[in-house]
């Protein structure tokens, strides 16, 4: 999956010459590219609460480097940065997961430089290993789209996503974007019904321009259209990503997600997510009951931003003095989800199967 075509190519990496971790500030795109630097702990864990940085992998990519910049900023017990850095947004478990892993490599490292170092070189190694994830995610996801184009005869093959799984939320290929790429670079005629995915509008700002920097045909729809095309046959797959999976495969995802399932399941539309082992929670069984829901500032709901003659603008859409409410995840049931697509292979969506692909966690 070639990603040169795109100026920006990844959405974090760190600058040897500062020392400074650098985002891509994805509140702007597609207006504006700009690059943010992280300086300390608590840029990172703005970056993760304000959306700078989003998505589950790359939060745990961000992450994993607050704490390389904790031990580099070396003014408060990391273990305080630490329980700081996983309480930036409680849903996406990539987080908890990453600060971990991190942690546990620091693990028996006295020296503070080398400390420093280790931390560093592990944030590093979770940027690496989530790619490489989202790249064979890709290969595991293609034969699910080779199989509907045999089947159509070589026409064009109708997808629909929701929210934004791409590099851009992932570090490399994306999760539900890397089959969609495969199958691009493979010569299989695609095209991509891209939700707008309100409030922040992620599907529409963030997956349309990152399709249409790869020159994969898309569509911007309204989140409610999705039904309507799948009543009418203008869809032959729908693949999402997730920010937690319980063990039993109840699915945490960008809010209209368990709508997306419910109209696909009416009209015979399998329905696939894809992610990486970090995103399953091995410790959940029901997703309803037990994953946290994050409810963020009700202005995300109550403006929009846009661009009007090259300026970014905020407008408010209602009365100035209506209450909202800005729930930012649904949670999807296993029995609406046709698969699992990993890093590992294509599984059904239950305890079993998941166990079966992966170990007893």
């Amino acid at each position: 999956m070639d990603l040169r075509k795109t100026p920006l190519t990844r959405p974090i990496w760190l600058d040897e010459r500062s020392g400074h971790v650098q985002v891509i500030d994805q509140r702007v795109l597609p207006h504006r590219e700009r690059v943010l630097d992280l300086k300390n702990t608590d840029d990172a864990i703005a970056a993760i609460r304000d959306m700078v940085v989003r998505g589950a992998p790359l939060i745990g990519i961000t992450a994993a480097y607050g704490v390389y910049l904790a031990l580099r900023d070396g003014t408060a017990p990391l273990a305080d940065e630490a329980r700081r850095i996983k309480a930036a947004r409680p849903t996406a478990v990539n987080l908890a997961w990453a600060v971990d892993r991190v942690l546990g490599r620091l693990e028996g490292v006295r020296d503070p430089g080398e400390r420093r170092d280790a931390a560093r070189r592990e944030a590093g190694e979770i940027f690496r290993l989530e790619a490489d994830r989202c790249r064979r995610i890709g290969m595991h996801g293609l034969p699910l789209i080779e199989k509907i184009s045999a089947a159509r005869g070589g026409r064009r093959v109708n997808l629909l996503t929701h929210c934004n799984a791409g590099w851009l939320a992932c570090g490399r290929y994306g999760t539900a974007t890397a089959p969609i790429y495969a199958a691009a670079e493979s010569g299989i005629d695609i095209h991509v019904w891209v939700d707008e995915t309100r409030p922040l509008n992620q599907g529409a700002r963030l997956t349309a321009w990152e399709l249409g920097q790869q020159g994969v045909a898309h569509t911007i729809i309204t989140d409610n259209a999705g039904g309507h095309l799948m009543q009418h046959g203008m869809v032959d797959l729908v693949i999402v990503g997730t920010d937690r999976t319980t063990r039993c495969g109840d699915v945490a995802n960008k809010i209209g997600t368990y709508l997306k399932a419910l109209a696909a399941r009416d009209n015979g539309v399998p329905f696939y997510v894809a992610l990486p082992s970090s995103t399953f929670d091995w410790d959940l069984r029901d997703g309803v009951a037990q994953i946290p829901i994050e409810e963020r500032d009700p202005d995300e709901v109550r403006f929009v931003q846009g661009s009007e003659e090259g300026r970014l603008t905020r407008v408010l859409v209602g009365p100035g003095d209506s209450p909202a409410a800005n729930y930012a995840f649904d949670v999807t049931p296993a029995r609406l989800v046709t698969g699992f697509i990993t890093e590992k292979g294509v599984c059904a969506a239950n305890e079993a199967a998941i166990r079966a692909l992966f170990g007893d966690r």
